[in-house]
C-alpha cells in the first residue's frame, strides 16, 4: 500500500468495523467532513491524522505498523498554524491529547517556555493570550490545555522534561506568579513517572539549544516554528532528536540538585515583589504554543 491509497484503505478499515463515519471522526478529534475527504482521496491525510483514525477503530498493532509505515512515506509534514486558528485552539489540544494517549514515553525539549503540560492556569493564559482569541475561545483552549495535564498522574506513561535557565526568568508573567510557576516545576519533579531537569547557564556544554521539540516514543518528533508545527517521522531524523536529548540530559540538574535550583529562583521572584511589576502587553504571535 502507498500513500496515495491510504484513504480508501481507511474507508475499508471503518465499514469493515461496522462502525459510522460520526464515531469514528470523533474518536480521532476530527471533523466528519474531514474524515470523509480522507476517506475519499480529497485530502492526503498526516501521520498524526492516520494514527488518530486506526486508535478511534481499535485496529492491532500489526495493521497500525502497516498503515503508519505508508503515511509516513513523507518523512515531514508542515502544518501552518493560521489552519490550528481555523481550527480552534482548543481543539489542537485535544488533538495533542490523543497523541498523548497513545504514547508510552514523551521526551519533551524547551528552550523557550514551560511546557505546556507544567503550565500554570495563569501561565497558560498568560502564553495563548498572544493569539487574539476571543474570551470563549481562549477559555475554552485553557480548559482543553489544563485538562490533558490529567496525563502526568498516569502511571502507565514516562514523561521527560528539560528546559533551560532562561525559561525560568522569561517573565512571561509577574514575578509572584513565576514563582507559583516554579512551585508547580518543583511539586511536578516528584511524581515518580515524571523526570524534570534543567540546564544551566553555567553548566559546561557541548551541543546548543536550538529550538523545542517533543519525541513521543521513537516514532514521532514534533517541531514548533514561528509560522507552522512539523511531524518527523524518519526514523534517522527521529535519532537525531534523541541524541540531542540525551545529550542536555547528562549536562542538566535533576532531582534533589534542580529542585534546589528552582528553590532559589522562587525565591528570587518572591524578593522581586516588592518592587512592582510593569504593565506588559504581551505581542501577538500565532506560532510557538509549546504544545
Amino acid at each position: 500500500m502507498n500513500r496515495s491509497e491510504l484513504g480508501a484503505a481507511l474507508r475499508a478499515l471503518r465499514q469493515a468495523s461496522g462502525q459510522e463515519a460520526k464515531a469514528v471522526a470523533r474518536g480521532a478529534v476530527m471533523s466528519t467532513s474531514k474524515l470523509s475527504k480522507i476517506e475519499n482521496g480529497r485530502t492526503a491525510p498526516g501521520v498524526v491524522d492516520v494514527e488518530r483514525i486506526l486508535t478511534a477503530l481499535g485496529v492491532s498493532e500489526e495493521v497500525t505498523a502497516e498503515y503508519l509505515a505508508a503515511a509516513r512515506a513523507e518523512a515531514t509534514e508542515a502544518v501552518a498554524w493560521r489552519l490550528y486558528r481555523r481550527l480552534g485552539y482548543h481543539r489542537k489540544q485535544q488533538q495533542i491529547k490523543a497523541l498523548d494517549h497513545s504514547m508510552t514515553l514523551l521526551r519533551l525539549f524547551q528552550p523557550s517556555l514551560i511546557p505546556g503540560l507544567l503550565q500554570t492556569p495563569e501561565y497558560v493564559r498568560a502564553v495563548l493570550s498572544r493569539k487574539e482569541l476571543s474570551d470563549d475561545q481562549l477559555v475554552r483552549t485553557v480548559a482543553a490545555r489544563l485538562d490533558r495535564q490529567s496525563v502526568l498522574y498516569d502511571p502507565a506513561k514516562t514523561l521527560r522534561f528539560i528546559v533551560t535557565e532562561p525559561v525560568l526568568r522569561w517573565l512571561l508573567v509577574p514575578p509572584p506568579v513565576m514563582a507559583g510557576q516554579l512551585d508547580r516545576l518543583i511539586s511536578l519533579s516528584r511524581l515518580p513517572n515524571v523526570d524534570i531537569r534543567v540546564v544551566t547557564l553555567t553548566a559546561p556544554q557541548d551541543d546548543v539549544p536550538g529550538h523545542s521539540f517533543v519525541i513521543r516514543d521513537d516514532r514521532m518528533v514534533t517541531v514548533e516554528t514561528l509560522h507552522a508545527e512539523l511531524s518527523v517521522t524518519d526514523p534517522r531524523d527521529v535519532a537525531l532528536y534523541v541524541g540531542k536529548f540525551e545529550r542536555f540530559t547528562s549536562a542538566a540538574l535533576a532531582a534533589d540538585a534542580m529542585r534546589d535550583f528552582l528553590s532559589a529562583l522562587r525565591d528570587e521572584f518572591l524578593r522581586e515583589q516588592e518592587t512592582g511589576w510593569p504593565a506588559h502587553t504581551p505581542s501577538p504571535n500565532p506560532g510557538h504554543d509549546s504544545e
